[in-house]
C-alpha cells in the first residue's frame, strides 16, 4: 500500500468532523465537564506563525485526551478585535477598522482550520460584535450604579503616538507597550474602576489557584499589600495637614524632612512667593515624565516650597519639598522622608545636604553603616528608646492615635484602573452628560449603544476622542429629564471585552441575559486556560475583579475565572522573538503543505518542554514526518499479516499506555511523543489489532487526523473521539521480568545482555564480558574498574 498521505486523510476528516458536528458541544449531566479555553487572539494583519501554534496545539491536545477520557469537553474560540492593535493596523492599511478585523478574522480562521482543532465553532464570539458588547456595556452600567466606575481628573501616561491615556500596567520601561513611544504624564478627565475595592480578594484568593508561581508572584508584587499608618503632619503656620502613609511608623523620630509629588493638589497652596518660580518650573519639568522613567532615574531633584511640617511625635519643624521621586498615585502623593533609614531618602538628603538622624540601631544598639534599612532596636525616640522595631511601630501609633495624628492601615500598591481611552474603535461608554442632572447612565434596554461607522476615524491630537466630532452621534437626549445631552465619547480599552469572554461563549446567542445560569453552573469556571506569560498581570487580573464582582451581583457563583493556567514557552528563530521586523517568522502554511498538519503539530509538542521557550529548528519536523510514515507503514503490514496478543506485545501495550497517560498528565508533552518513538523501536514489524487500536488512541490527542484514518482502517465506522476510550493500564502488566542492560567499555556502549529484572552485578559481569565485542575492545588492556547501574549500565573502565 502507498505511504500516508496527509493532504487527502487530512481533508477528508476535516470535512467529516464538519458535516458530522463533531466538535459541537452541549450540556450532558450523565459525564463531568471540562472548560478548555485558549487566550483569544487579537486578529493582526500578519496571520498565526508557528509560536501561535504551540499553546493552539497544547490546548487542543488537553481537549481531545479530556473527550477520549469520557468528559463532555467544552473547547471555543474567538477574537479580541476591539481596541488600538487593530486601530493602528487599519490607520497604516488605509481602511476602517472593521474591513481589516473582518479580513484578518477570515485568515486567522483559516489557518485556525488547519490545525484540526476540535473548536465548537457555534460558540464563536468577536468582541466587536454590538450582541457581544451590549454585555460588555452592561456591566460597566453595574460597576457605575454600585460606585465602581467613576470620572476624575488626574495625571495619567499618555501616548503621544497612539494619542491616548494608557493604564500603568500598558506602560514598559516608560514607553508605550504597543508601539514603543515614551510615554508622557497629561492631566486628563478619566474614567476610572475601582478595582482597589477588591484588593484583598484579588490577593487573599491567588492561594486558591493552580496557577504557575512566577504568575502568582508578579500578581502578588502588582497588587502590593502593606501593613502601617496614616501619620498626620501639620502644616506650620497653616491650617492645612499632610498625610502620609508609612509602614515605618518606628522611623517617625528620624524624619527631617517631608516630600510632595509636583502634582500634589496642596504644593501651589504651600509654595511662598520667593520660591513660585523654581516650584512652578520643576512641576512643569516633572510633567513631562512618565511615572515609570521617574522611579528608574537614579538622579534625585527637587525643590524647597518655603513651607514647613510640624513632625507629630516630636513637634519639630521640617522643610517640605517636592520631587519627582514621589509619584502623587501611590499612597497621598506626600512621604515622610527618613535619610538614615531609606535609601532614596538618604540619596535625596545627601543631594542637598538636609539632616540625617540615625533612630535605629542593629539589635546590640550599634549605628551600621547608613542608610540601615532593616529592623533594629529604636534609638534618639525619647520615650521609645530601646524598644524593638516591631514594638516601636505599634507603640507610637499608638501613642499619636490618641490625639488623632495617626491611624494604624493597610495600604495597596495597586491603583484603580484607567479604564478610558481617547480612541475611536472601542466599546462606547454608556452614560450620557446632561446639563441638568449630570452622568446619566444609559437605560439597559438602549443598550448596546452602537460604536458609529464614519470614515474618518484617525485620533484627534486633542486628547479628546474622534468620536466627539460626530455631532449626529454625541448630540442626544437625556435618558431621565429627555433635555439636550451629549453621549460620552471617550471609548473603553481593550481589555474590556477580553475580561467576561469565556462566560459568552458558554451562552453566545443569549440576547436577554449576559450568561443563563444552568449553563454557568454546568460549564464554569475554566478548567485550564492556556495562553502567553505576557498576560500574567494586565489580562489576568482585570479579568479576576471583573469575576468577582459579578459574582457579587448574582451572575456567577464562583470567584475566579480559571482553575488552572498553563503558560506556554515562546518559541524563537535565530535566537529572537519571531516577528516581521526581524524577518525570522515561520509561517505554518508552507509546513502544513508539505508535511501535513499532524506533523507540523507533533514537532510543535517534540521541540521541547511547553513551559520553556524553544528555538525553531527548520529540519527538526523531518524526523516527526519520518515517525508518522513509520506509523502508517506499521499498521499496513499489520493489518495485512494478523497476529495474536503475546505476553511481551501486552506488556510494551500497557507500558506505552502509562507513560503516555502520565506525561500527559504532568504536560511532558515532548517526552510523550519520544514514547511512541521508543515504542517503535521496541516493537517487531507486525503487532496484534489490540495494539493498533491502542497506538491509535493514545496518538489521536496529538495527531488526531492520522488517528482518526487509522481508526477507520481498523473497521471503526463512528470517529474516534465519539466511539474511543482512553485505555487504562493494567498494574500487573507494568511489572518488570527483563532488563536490557548495556555494556560499555570506557563508557562508550559495545553491546546488551537481557536478564531478570534485579541481577546482582556478580551474575552481570560474566555475560557483558563474554560479549565479544568487548573482548575485542579489551584486548591487551588492563581493567581498571567495573561500574554497575542496577538494571541498567555495566561499564567497563580499561586503560
Amino acid at each position: 500500500m502507498a505511504g500516508y498521505n496527509h493532504k487527502v486523510v487530512e481533508k477528508k476528516w476535516r470535512e467529516r468532523w464538519d458535516q458530522q458536528d463533531i466538535h459541537t458541544v452541549t450540556m450532558n449531566r450523565e459525564k463531568p465537564k471540562f472548560y478548555c479555553l485558549d487566550m483569544f487572539p487579537y486578529p493582526s494583519g500578519s496571520g498565526l506563525h508557528v509560536g501561535h501554534w504551540r499553546g493552539y496545539v497544547l490546548s487542543d491536545v488537553w481537549s481531545r485526551y479530556k473527550t477520549l477520557k469520557g468528559f463532555q469537553v467544552l473547547h471555543p474560540m474567538g477574537w479580541d478585535a476591539f481596541g488600538l492593535p487593530a486601530e493602528n493596523d487599519a490607520i497604516k492599511k488605509g481602511i476602517h477598522p472593521s474591513v481589516s478585523t473582518e479580513r484578518n478574522v477570515e485568515n486567522f480562521k483559516r489557518q485556525l482550520s488547519e490545525i484540526g482543532a476540535m473548536y465548537d465553532w457555534t460558540r464563536e464570539v468577536n468582541t466587536t460584535d454590538p450582541d457581544y458588547y451590549k454585555w460588555t456595556q452592561w456591566i460597566f452600567l453595574q460597576m457605575y450604579k454600585r460606585g465602581l466606575a467613576y470620572q476624575q481628573e488626574m495625571p495619567i501616561n499618555f501616548c503621544p503616538s497612539c494619542q491616548t491615556g494608557l493604564a500603568n500596567e500598558e506602560v514598559q520601561g516608560g514607553e508605550c507597550e504597543r508601539c514603543g513611544t515614551s510615554v508622557e504624564k497629561r492631566s486628563l478627565n478619566q474614567w476610572m474602576l475601582r478595582i482597589t475595592a477588591y484588593a484583598d480578594r484579588l490577593l487573599n484568593s491567588l492561594q486558591t489557584l493552580d496557577w504557575p508561581e512566577k504568575v502568582l508572584k508578579m500578581q502578588e508584587s502588582w497588587i502590593g499589600r502593606s501593613e502601617g499608618a496614616n501619620i498626620t503632619f501639620a502644616v506650620d503656620g497653616s491650617d492645612e495637614v499632610l498625610e502620609v502613609f508609612t509602614t515605618r511608623p518606628d522611623t517617625l523620630f528620624g524624619a527631617t524632612y517631608m516630600v510632595l509629588a509636583p502634582e500634589h493638589p496642596l504644593v501651589r497652596k504651600l509654595t511662598t512667593a520667593d520660591q513660585r518660580d523654581l516650584v512652578e518650573r520643576y512641576v512643569e519639568s516633572a510633567s513631562s515624565k512618565s511615572s515609570v522613567e521617574r522611579m528608574a532615574s537614579r538622579e534625585k531633584t527637587g525643590v524647597f516650597t518655603g513651607s514647613y511640617a510640624v513632625n507629630p511625635v516630636n513637634h519639630e519643624r521640617i522643610p517640605i519639598w517636592i520631587s519627582d521621586y514621589v509619584l502623587v498615585e501611590y499612597g497621598s502623593g506626600a512621604i515622610m522622608a527618613v535619610p538614615a533609614h531609606d535609601d532614596r531618602d538618604y540619596e535625596f538628603a545627601q543631594t542637598f545636604d538636609l539632616p540625617i538622624r540615625p533612630v535605629i540601631a542593629d539589635s546590640e544598639g550599634n549605628v551600621p553603616a547608613l542608610p540601615f534599612v532593616m529592623d533594629g532596636v529604636l534609638i534618639n525616640s525619647e520615650s521609645f528608646d530601646g524598644l524593638a522595631s516591631k514594638e516601636g511601630k505599634h507603640a507610637i501609633v499608638s501613642a499619636l492615635e490618641n490625639s488623632g495624628a495617626a491611624q494604624a492601615t493597610v495600604q495597596f500598591k495597586m491603583r484603580d484602573w484607567v479604564f478610558s481611552r481617547q480612541r475611536y474603535w472601542g466599546e462606547p461608554i454608556p452614560i450620557v452628560h446632561c446639563p441638568v442632572c449630570g452622568e446619566v447612565p444609559v437605560d439597559e434596554s438602549d443598550l448596546p449603544v452602537r460604536l458609529p461607522n464614519v470614515e474618518n476615524y484617525q485620533p484627534s491630537g486633542t486628547g479628546e476622542s474622534p468620536l466627539a466630532k460626530i455631532d449626529d452621534w454625541v448630540n442626544t437626549n437625556c435618558p431621565t429629564c429627555e433635555a439636550a445631552a451629549k453621549r460620552e465619547t471617550n471609548t473603553m480599552p481593550q481589555w474590556a471585552g477580553s475580561c467576561w469572554y469565556f462566560l459568552r461563549y458558554i451562552d453566545p446567542e443569549n440576547q436577554d441575559t449576559l450568561v443563563d445560569e444552568a449553563k454557568m453552573r454546568y460549564w464554569a469556571p475554566v478548567d485550564l486556560y492556556v495562553g502567553g506569560v505576557e498576560h500574567a498581570v494586565l489580562h489576568l487580573l482585570y479579568a479576576r475583579f471583573y469575576t468577582m464582582f459579578l459574582k457579587d451581583i448574582g451572575v456567577v457563583n464562583f470567584d475566579e475565572p480559571f482553575v488552572r493556567l498553563f503558560n506556554q514557552g515562546m518559541i524563537t528563530k535565530d535566537g529572537a522573538k519571531m516577528s516581521k521586523s526581524k524577518g525570522n517568522v515561520v509561517n505554518p502554511d508552507v509546513l502544513v503543505e508539505h508535511y501535513g498538519t499532524d506533523a507540523l503539530r507533533m514537532y510543535e509538542l517534540f521541540i521541547g518542554p511547553p513551559e520553556v521557550d524553544a528555538e525553531w529548528m527548520d529540519n527538526g519536523i523531518e524526523g516527526i514526518h519520518r515517525f508518522v510514515q513509520r506509523v502508517w507503514s506499521l499498521f499496513d503490514r499489520s493489518l495485512r499479516q494478523p497476529v495474536n496478543p503475546s505476553e511481551a506485545g501486552e506488556k510494551r501495550r500497557h507500558r506505552l499506555i502509562a507513560v503516555v497517560t502520565e506525561r500527559i498528565e504532568s504536560f511532558k508533552l515532548n517526552t510523550a511523543i519520544s514514547a511512541f518513538m521508543s515504542y517503535l523501536n521496541e516493537v517487531d514489524s507486525i503487532v496484534d489489532k489490540q495494539s493498533l487500536e491502542t497506538l491509535a488512541v493514545l496518538l489521536g490527542p496529538m495527531a488526531p487526523h492520522l488517528a482518526e484514518e487509522l481508526w477507520s482502517r481498523l473497521g471503526h465506522t463512528d470517529s474516534l473521539f465519539r466511539e474511543g476510550r482512553w485505555p487504562e493500564a493494567d498494574p500487573a502488566m507494568l511489572v518488570v521480568d527483563e532488563v536490557t542492560i548495556a555494556v560499555q567499555v570506557n563508557g562508550k556502549t559495545r553491546g546488551t545482555v537481557i536478564v531478570a529484572a534485579g541481577t546482582e552485578q556478580s551474575e552481570v559481569e560474566p555475560l557483558g564480558f563474554g560479549l565479544q565485542t568487548v573482548k575485542n575492545a579489551i584486548a591487551d588492556k588492563q581493567t581498571i574498574k567495573v561500574i554497575f547501574v542496577p538494571d541498567r549500565i555495566l561499564n567497563i573502565v580499561v586503560r
